[in-house]
């Protein structure tokens, strides 16, 4: 099932096709494009795929974790460094937190440290943003805080990594009332079954405003921080869609040309059974003022919530500020898991369009029967690469719109 957009390729990873949602191109120096990929879940950590001709992409390094009770997920390249993050599974244990790596030689990536986030009250780190080599913003557990709720473990953490084989922790921000010696009450919580905690997710952080972090924090809605002073970061102004709605706000992609903020829900219980999770349009010229404006059209649920696993938002193509990666303030590209990847022109914001898909075939051996795309990465080429979370690997298309 496409529109506008061709497969030119798709590899399995070997078998390892379970991907999270790391995806990140290094211009490598001699010459080559290299996707580098976090793998969902254990046991692989990242794959680094060379997609110099998109036809026929060469898996050049593949790596293992170092156990099965935790996951990468995440992952980030700025120039020949890379930031790993690493959640496990059970409080306590370890490695939690992100681990740096040269990638200088794409087939030997090389450790160069690991920052330690482990604790009695810790998974670690689920999400990283490192575009500028200096810092990783990223949404990870803090051993020196307790949760009221352990649903409410990973804040918004800053680190210095400017000497990548010393990081030094910088600042931290989480909602109020969420921890132990808050002074405020514990917010409401939404009803259990859709209840996925008050924390972190993504920390977008953009040269445009790099005082500002773009904050998404699941039940929490989403957030402007002002980073100025990155010791102390302070709230701007709070987004909020649930309740009504089922909670889980994702990633938060500022527009800064045209005043505009995307922020996408993740859809996380099979058979739509929390939607709707979609992806937002907000009016943003006034950043302590946000206001939603539309939502992008889907296709009905009805035709894809039987179709097995999730369907409904997830990721978005977040303009990374870095070589090799495609811009635009005015299409954007989203995954919806049984839905596909999606493409869409808001160059009018209050009437947005969907101008493209790409929904494959349920991948040969998936135990769902679908597709579950999980991520998505648009390089300067216009070239669309996007993952299955499950076991479908990684596939790229090319796009006309």
């Amino acid at each position: 099932m496409f529109l506008n957009m061709k497969l030119l390729s798709h590899h399995g990873l070997n078998g390892f096709g379970g991907m999270g949602e790391g995806m990140s191109m290094q211009l490598a120096r001699d010459g080559r494009r290299i996707l580098w990929l976090a793998h969902e879940s254990a046991p692989k950590n990242f794959t680094a795929v060379d997609v110099s001709d998109p036809r026929a992409p060469k898996v050049v390094v593949q790596t293992d974790l170092p156990h099965a009770q935790m996951r990468s997920n995440s992952l980030e390249v700025a120039g020949d460094l890379m930031a790993v993050a690493y959640q496990v599974t059970k409080f306590g244990l370890k490695p939690a937190g992100f681990e740096l790596f040269d990638v200088s030689v794409p087939e030997a990536p090389r450790s160069i440290s690991f920052f330690d986030a482990s604790g009695p009250h810790s998974r670690g780190c689920h999400q990283l943003w490192f575009v500028d080599g200096k810092t990783v913003h990223m949404a990870c557990a803090d051993p020196e805080q307790k949760p009221r709720n352990p649903k409410d473990d990973q804040v918004y953490r800053i680190v210095d990594v400017s000497t990548p084989t010393k990081p030094r922790a910088v600042g931290r921000w989480h909602l109020p009332g969420t921890m132990e010696g808050d002074d405020a009450p514990p917010p409401q919580r939404l009803p259990g079954k859709f209840d996925a905690g008050f924390r972190a997710h993504n920390t977008n952080v953009y040269p445009q405003r790099p005082d500002r972090c773009y904050l998404g924090y699941i039940d929490g809605g989403i957030m402007v921080l002002d980073i100025s002073d990155q010791s102390r970061p302070k709230l701007i102004s709070r987004w909020t869609n649930s309740p009504p709605y089922n909670g889980f706000n994702h990633t938060v992609l500022p527009l800064f040309e045209r005043g505009l903020i995307v922020v996408s829900d993740e859809s996380v219980k099979d058979n739509a059974g929390d939607w709707p999770k979609l992806v937002w349009i907000l009016d943003g010229r006034d950043e302590r003022h946000l206001v939603s404006v539309a939502t992008l059209p889907l296709p009905p649920v009805d035709a894809f919530k039987s179709r097995g696993g999730r369907y409904g938002a997830h990721n978005l193509h977040e303009n990374p500020p870095v070589p090799g990666a495609w811009k635009s303030e005015t299409i954007v590209l989203g995954t919806f898991f049984n839905g596909g990847v999606r493409a869409y022109d808001i160059s009018d914001p209050y009437s947005p369009r969907e101008i493209a898909y790409f929904v494959p075939q349920a991948p040969e051996g998936s135990k769902i029967g679908a597709v579950q795309i999980n991520d998505v990465f648009v390089d300067d080429r216009g070239i669309v690469f996007t993952v299955d979370r499950h076991n479908g690997g990684l596939y790229a298309l090319e796009m006309k719109v």
